[in-house]
Parts: structure tokens; sequence; C-alpha cells
């Protein structure tokens, strides 16, 4: 018996709801790409969306979805044409045509007479196939043969007229029997009744389910109420309509001819024609006007073209929900229905990934909605971005000579007697009893990164840092906003998670310069005014120090451009290009009071104009400081490491106010 079951099982893919196996979604490499549009100037929601769009590494988007939507729809209407139903009235006409001639050859017994009259009959019918069906309703067939293929004529066209406002019913009918037609003719009669008494406002759900009980075997479906019968019926009564509207008028007019003499009777077609003027009243919303250019190979009939329609306005649906373009879009608007009809399985796992994700990445903690209504990073994904950038940086300096020496510095203060993880910057002692607790815990007997803890120690020296960041346009046109952005992040994280004794302070400085929160740095647009106002950048940096007059300043300025504006008495700025004397000389000024307080200066200088190079090397000399040159994306690892070389030294050196540098 347990054989026996084991060969009855069957596995099938997972459709209801999530998949409970599914692999857990990435968010470190959303987060990690969201960050790195937000500093590009994308604010987060359009970051967020800009991924959603693109995919991951392992992960289709919604662009790859989208032009695989768009591709079916291009094969839909290169395939087909609309000529399906009247080429095959055509080719029953000529079969039945072709038997009758064949009966009137080998006829013996006939009168020659009458076989005259019926081959000129024959030989003179109109090339139109709706008049030749007419003409030959009342022909006197010799041929068995011929009378049947003449009758499919009119069978075909009432299941193909059926078929377009009811799916199926093209095979459903095929070989039906009278008793078969006449209960098609009462469902009718009762659904038109039925819509009747709902444009009157008078139908009831009681009336709807004796209906269904009487009926429901014509409808798969299986609606629960009236409305959801109707939105059924009118989507596909509408592309019935679309497919005829795409139609030539010599076309119409043949089926409009043809049509008349379905089932060999106007009565059906009465009633359908009924059936979609109420439709039509009821769903005013459905798309009745619109139309396509099919012009393959391939003739559609009457029911199946219906289809074809019903499928390009599902995949018009599904392009504009992946589109994500209207207000208050979300992924899970999708239609996974239709997805799957159209596209398959596959497509429907890649949509749900993705509104896991999205679900994720908005319920993780990750974004928020401001008041504003507005999405914006948290805290808490400030903090993993700047992790991420930071490990970057470390992964930079670690392949320099004497890196290593600079991460793994002595010890900054006295222990603590806690521990914590290590992390990037670290300089105090392992805490070799934890670090191996940890990873005999994790049941292995070789450290990890992730199992060393390093003792808490109690800073002996604090450092007052300020950051100059240029903003002006060079640093955007020479594509030095990014790694701006990154650097000042990746400085912020360090500082904030492991000297949290020290106190950051980031300063933009374009055409004006201005206190920045990380936040807003990180967020902050490309600007393409012209400026570079370091003279008030000094101005801030300056009082910055003087609020922490037991810390050791710090000054670092990155900058690819000599100072062109400052401030004015008044309050006014004042830009003038090629530098104005009174603008070097401000900006010297300020350098000046920089280091009467004892700050440790650095410049960054960014790209090879010769002008810049010869001011930050004198105005390096003047303040005891140094000049980095560094590559646009060794930016971080110059700024962190000189941070690093400067508190390691005040550390160990006991750093003073009138230490020389």
């Amino acid at each position: 018996m347990a054989r026996q079951n084991r060969r009855l099982a069957r596995y099938t893919p997972y459709v209801d709801g999530p998949d409970p196996l599914a692999p857990p979604v990435d968010l470190a490499e959303a987060l990690d790409a969201i960050g790195e549009d937000v500093m590009a100037g994308y604010s987060p929601e359009r970051a967020m969306r800009e991924f959603l769009r693109r995919g991951g590494r392992s992960q289709t988007g919604l662009d790859e979805l989208a032009r695989r939507v768009a591709e079916r729809r291009r094969a839909l209407t290169r395939e087909h044409n609309l000529d399906g139903t009247l080429q095959e009235v055509k080719e029953l006409l000529d079969r039945a045509v072709l038997a009758e001639r064949k009966q009137l050859a080998r006829d013996v017994d006939m009168d020659e007479g009458d076989r005259a009259l019926a081959q000129m009959q024959l030989d003179n019918l109109p090339s139109s196939p709706a008049a030749a069906v007419d003409e030959l309703n009342g022909y006197d067939w010799r041929s068995s043969e011929a009378r049947q293929e003449f009758e499919k004529i009119k069978d075909l066209l009432g299941r193909e007229a059926l078929d377009q406002r009811f799916a199926g019913m093209k095979q459903a009918l095929e070989n039906a029997s009278d008793a078969d037609r006449a209960a098609l003719r009462e469902m009718l009669a009762d659904l038109n009744g039925l819509l009747d008494a709902r444009a009157r406002g008078a139908d009831t759900q009681e009336q709807f389910d004796d209906f269904m009980a009487q009926h429901g075997d014509y409808f798969p479906e299986q609606p629960r109420t009236l409305d959801e019968l109707l939105d059924t019926l009118a989507e596909r009564s509408a592309a019935a309509q679309r497919m005829r509207n795409s139609m030539t008028q010599e076309q119409r007019d043949e089926l409009d001819a043809l049509a008349q003499q379905a089932f060999g009777s106007s009565d059906l077609m009465d009633e359908l024609g009924r059936l979609d003027d109420s439709l039509r009243s009821l769903r005013p919303g459905e798309d009745w006007g619109s139309a396509e250019h099919l012009d393959g190979d391939n003739g559609l009939g009457l029911g199946d073209g219906t289809g074809v329609f019903q499928d390009l306005a599902d995949l018009d649906a599904l392009a504009e929900q992946l589109a994500q373009s209207y207000e208050g879009s979300q992924l899970d608007d999708l239609d996974l229905d239709k997805l799957a009809r159209q596209l398959g399985s596959d497509a429907v796992v890649d949509a749900r990934t993705l509104q896991r994700l999205e679900k994720a990445l908005r319920e993780s903690g990750t974004l928020r909605r401001g008041s504003d209504g507005q999405l914006a990073l948290t805290p808490k994904a400030m903090r993993q971005l700047g992790q991420a950038v930071l490990r970057a940086v470390a992964e930079t300096m670690s392949g320099r000579t004497g890196g290593h020496d600079v991460r793994r510095s002595g010890a900054a203060g006295e222990p603590s007697g806690s521990t914590r993880q290590w992390a990037f910057g670290d300089t105090e002692p392992w805490d070799v009893s934890r670090t191996i607790t940890n990873a005999l815990a994790r049941g292995s007997r070789t450290l990890q990164v992730d199992d060393i803890e390093v003792q808490e120690t109690e800073a002996r020296t604090q450092a007052c840092v300020a950051l100059l960041v240029d903003t002006s346009f060079s640093m955007a046109m020479e594509g030095r906003w990014v790694p701006m952005k990154r650097t000042a992040l990746a400085l912020h994280t360090l500082v904030t998670s492991r000297f949290r004794g020290d106190d950051l302070q980031l300063i933009g400085f374009g055409r004006t310069a201005g206190v920045m929160q990380i936040e807003e740095l990180v967020g902050l647009e490309e600007k393409w005014e012209k400026g570079t106002n370091l003279h008030h950048a000094l101005l801030l940096a300056n009082r910055h120090f003087r609020k922490h007059p037991q810390a050791q300043p710090v000054l670092l300025i990155v900058t690819d451009g000599e100072p062109t504006s400052h401030l004015e008495s008044g309050g006014e700025v004042f830009f003038d290009y090629p530098p104005h004397p009174v603008t070097i000389a401000l900006a010297v000024r300020e350098l000046d009071g920089s280091a009467r307080l004892g700050a440790r200066t650095t410049f960054f200088r960014l790209g090879d104009d010769p002008g810049l190079a010869r001011f930050v090397d004198a105005m390096a000399r003047r303040a005891g400081g140094t000049v980095v040159a560094p590559e646009t994306d060794d930016l971080g690892a110059a700024v962190i490491g000189s941070y690093l070389s400067s508190r390691r030294n005040g550390a160990f050196g006991g750093w003073g106010r009138d230490d020389p540098w």
C-alpha cells in the first residue's frame, strides 16, 4: 500500500498565496542600491521604485516583466488577422459547391434542363460569401454531403456569435441538438430579463440565485453575484466590439449579413444584440470604442479573436500596473491571475518576490513616510547604508601598504569593563575569552569576523572634527557628487559608531555654506550654481571648534576648485571668477583662525587644475597641514585614513593646542 501511495504522489507549483518555502528577499542588496540612488539625488521613494524596476543580481525587475508583456502583445498583433470566420465560411461554401458539382456530373438520371439550371446557378454565385449563402438558402441540394457542408455554415455562425459573448461556447455547441438550442435561447431570454430588472433597479439576489441554479452550467466562472456576472460578460462583450471596430467595413458588412442566418433564424442574434445593449448600458466604463491593427497570417474566428482582444486588454492593464506611474501605485496592484495567464507561472513568482521585497522595505524600518507623505530613509537605514559604505572603504584601505596597521593600531583609552562586537575602525584589544566562546557557541573551531569582540575603552582624547565638502556645480559636472557623499557618510558612520566621544560637523559649501545633517547631505540633489565659498565654510568650522575648547580640532576640506565667493559684512554673497583677491584673503584669514585654534588641517584636492593645486599647497603650508590628491574613487579611503591617523597621533601623542603639525 505504501508503495502505491508513493506512486500516486504529485508535485505542483505552490500557487495559493506566498510560498512558505521561498527564500528571504535580499534587503541588503536593495538598501545598497537605494542608498546609491539617494546619494545620486533621487528621492527615497523614487530610488526604491528604480530598484524594483531594475531588479537585483538574481531578481527579475519590473522592467523585464514589462518587456515580456510588450513582446507578447507584439506577437499577438503580428501573428493574427481578423478574417478567420469569413475564411472558414468560404472553405465550407467551396466544399459544398464542389460536392454539388460532382453530384450533378455523375447523376445520369437527372433531367438535362434541371442539370443546366443548377450548374448555371452555381457558376453565377456572388463573390460575397454572405450573398452566396443567402442565394443558396433556397437551393435544392442533390448531394447530401454538400447539404451537410452548407448547414455547417449556419451552425458555425451561430456558435461563433455565441463564443464571442460566452467563451468556449463554440466547442460546447458543436453538433448541438434542437433541445440544446432551445435551452440556449431560454438562457438568453432569462439573462436579458435579469439585466432588464437590474436596469430598473428591481433585481434581487434571489433572482440571481434562481438564474444560476437553472443556467449555471453556461458560466464556468461561477459568479456569486449579478455584478460579478456583469463584469465577466461586459469584459467579453467589449472585447468583441473592439474586434468589430478593428475590421474593415467590408468585413463588418459580410459578417452582419451572415449573422442573420445563424442557426437558420434571426432570433438568436436578436437576443445577443439585446444582451450587448444591456451590457453597454450597465458597464459604460469598459473600452467599447478602441481598435487594433492585426496583420498576421493566422486568421481568427469571432470567438478566438474576442479572446485575443481580451488578452490584449489584459496586457495593456498589466503594462500600466508594471509601470507604477499612477498616483498611489503599489506592487500589490499587480493582477497575478492576468500575469499567470499571459506570461506563465515563472512571471508570477518574480512578481510575488518583488511584492515581498517592497513590503519588507516598507515594514523593516528601512523606509518611513514623513508628515509630507514622502518616503525617507530611517536612522536604521542610514546606519545600515553607512556600514556598507564603511566596509567598502575598509576593503580599499586594507589593500594598501600599511593599511593593516591603521585598522589595528593600539587602544585609545582605558578599558571600561564591557565588550562589543568588532567593527572597522576599532583600535581596542580583543576580548579573547568572549571571542572564543562565540565561536564555540556557533559550533565551529575556527574564528570568523562576527565572533570577535573587543574591550570597550573610555577615550582619553576627544576630537572636534569639521568635514567641509565642496557642493559647487563642478563637483556634479565632473562626477564627484556621489563619491563626496559616500565619503561624508563613511566618516559619519565611523565617528558615531566607533568614536562616539568625537564631535563631527558636516559643512557643505557652494555659493554659500551651511551645516548639514547626514540625512540632508545624503539626499542633497546636485546643485548647478557656480560658487565655492570656502570663507563661509571655514567661518562655520571655527565656530564649531570654539564650542569644544577641550577637544582637538581636526579640519578636513574636500574641494575641486579655488574659492570664488565669500560673505561680505552685510551677509551678502560676493562671487567672481577668476578668484578675487578679497575672496582669497578672507579664506586665508579664516584658515589662520583655524590654525590658531590648533586645528590639524588636511586638504583633499580633486582634479588636476593647476590653479587649485597652487592654492591648496600654499594654504596647507600656511596652516602647517597636508595635501592629499586622491582619485575620485579613492576619496573615502583618503579621508578616513587621514582622520584615523590624526586621531591615533592625538591619542598617543597628547594633542595640544600649541603642538606643531
